[in-house]
């Protein structure tokens, strides 16, 4: 299987772009990668015979790849063309979700509000009180109990 995504991928390799790299990845895929469009295709075998998962994402500064945004399950016997044009749509794919949300990605990450000079930035979302929980008071309670018992059973009984 190997050696029909590595002749696919440079068959693609050539029809998208005139430079390219193309290499192997460590689950047995192949990657084609072009720096000058800052952009990587990755074929990668399902399993089925003569299919393959292509996915596509971009290259980050520093040369780095980030997560694929496309993915979609090819036949591989379909001609060099069919699947350069596949190839196309996905990167076409990526460059809009590039385009739309250049820089770094702040997702995940809560929004800052901005802090006066000399003042820490309040986080935006509510933060828990501090005050013990029920659940804590009731801990609490029942340590004091063991405590009071082991106690009532030193001194309770007129023993010291």
């Amino acid at each position: 299987m190997y050696v029909q995504l590595r002749e696919t991928a440079d068959e693609l390799a050539r029809v998208l772009w005139r430079e390219h790299a193309v290499y192997r990845e460590r689950g047995g895929g192949v990657v084609i990668r072009g720096e000058h469009v800052r952009r990587w295709i990755s074929l990668a075998p399902t399993g089925g015979k003569d299919r393959a998962l292509l996915r596509a994402g971009r290259i980050l500064d520093g040369g780095t790849t980030a997560p694929a945004r496309s993915e979609i399950v090819v036949d591989l016997t379909a001609g060099t063309a069919e699947l350069a044009t596949v190839c196309r749509r996905l990167l076409a794919d990526v460059a809009a979700g590039a385009d739309a949300a250049p820089g770094p990605s702040r997702a995940g990450r809560p929004k800052e509000k901005a802090a006066k000079p000399g003042k820490r930035a309040k986080p935006s979302r509510p933060r828990r009180s501090r005050h013990t929980s029920p659940g804590s008071w009731f801990v609490l309670l029942c340590v004091a109990g063991v405590l009071g018992a082991w106690l009532y059973s030193l001194f309770g009984r007129g023993g010291y």
